[in-house]
């Protein structure tokens, strides 16, 4: 218990315990002053002396005890014990950046671990740990598009939805179109001075209402940067599929991914595209894009102090107190 407190406790005057070295010295003077009151008498022998024995004699140290214990009390006291609080305020430009991700069938494929979709979300999470002065949304989309979390600086409400996406919430297929089309639609009435869109899928566009093409003319002319990410490996990759049992079986699908549709929307709109082949890879993608895009961050910090002194000063007292009502009472020198 102790332990736990002093592993919270900063004191502001730690060179006042150096007081504790007086300690010994008012020990030694005490007991030399009391050999000194002691009374000798020259007897012929001690047969008829018995050693008295009261409580007075067996507590006639107790108010040194008190003392020094007070004292000890008092010098903690002076040593200004305290807990602080840091806090910290984060102040900069700030981005609107909106993920765009595919959550579509396929991304259940186990080429990425533990399976494409698990881990876009995992590394999509630590992107926002990334991004404190940001504010960020979420879309996804399939065969139909949705806006999962709009514009937020809130990261823990984030960052749940984040990990709340589950296959099967949408129609499946891959409007790479209308994930894009309604992602900049989320930016369009941004005031932020730098506007991006994270786009990730693991497939060629299949479906939807909007043309990628399209998407991409919408996202630059309201000056919005498209980083796109394709995720999968080269050649196959395992899918589990339904074996018409109840259960799943793995299958080898062949990794279509329209890498040039991908490069052109991130080229036209000022942006770059990434290929993520494992976990690591799409890790260094999202990171290597927090760089290119970092905003100025002014970080103050704030520390608070907690006084912890009053209950030893209290203490202090109340043994000095105890101290001399004993001096004057039960343990009072009569001439």
């Amino acid at each position: 218990m102790l332990y736990n407190w002093l592993q919270h406790i900063e004191f502001a005057y730690p060179w006042v315990f150096a007081l504790f070295l007086l300690l010994p010295a008012l020990v030694y003077w005490y007991f030399k002053g009391y050999q000194k009151q002691q009374g000798a008498i020259m007897v012929s022998s001690t047969a008829f002396f018995r050693p008295a024995n009261s409580w007075k004699k067996n507590l006639r140290h107790l108010q040194l005890v008190l003392r020094l214990l007070a004292l000890s009390c008092l010098i903690v006291a002076l040593a200004r014990p305290q807990t602080r609080n840091d806090e910290e305020l984060k102040m900069g430009e700030g981005f609107d950046i909106i993920l765009c991700l595919d959550v579509s069938g396929s991304m259940s494929a186990q080429d990425l671990l533990p399976n494409r979709l698990e881990a876009s979300k995992a590394l999509a999470a630590e992107f926002v740990d990334l991004r404190p002065t940001d504010r960020i949304g979420v879309v996804i989309f399939s065969g139909e598009s949705f806006t999962l979390v709009p514009l937020t600086t809130d990261k823990s409400i984030l960052k749940a939805q984040i990990f709340n996406i589950q296959r099967g919430l949408l129609e499946d297929g891959t409007a790479i179109g209308d994930g894009l089309g309604l992602s900049v639609d989320r930016l369009k009435n941004s005031t932020a001075k730098t506007k991006i869109i994270i786009l990730l899928t693991d497939g060629e566009n299949q479906g939807g209402l909007i043309s990628p093409l399209v998407g991409k003319d919408m996202a630059r002319a309201h000056k919005i940067r498209v980083y796109s990410i394709g995720v999968g490996t080269d050649g196959y990759a395992p899918v589990p599929v339904p074996d018409g049992m109840g259960g799943t079986v793995m299958r080898q699908q062949k990794v279509n991914i329209d890498e040039k549709l991908m490069r052109l929307i991130a080229e036209e709109t000022g942006g770059l595209y990434f290929r993520a082949r494992d976990n690591e890879s799409l890790k260094s993608i999202y990171r290597e894009i927090d760089k290119l895009e970092k905003s100025k961050i002014e970080i103050t910090t704030l520390k608070r102090y907690t006084e912890r002194y009053f209950p030893f000063a209290l203490a202090a007292a109340a043994l000095l107190l105890l101290e001399i009502v004993l001096r004057y009472t039960l343990f009072k020198k009569f001439p």
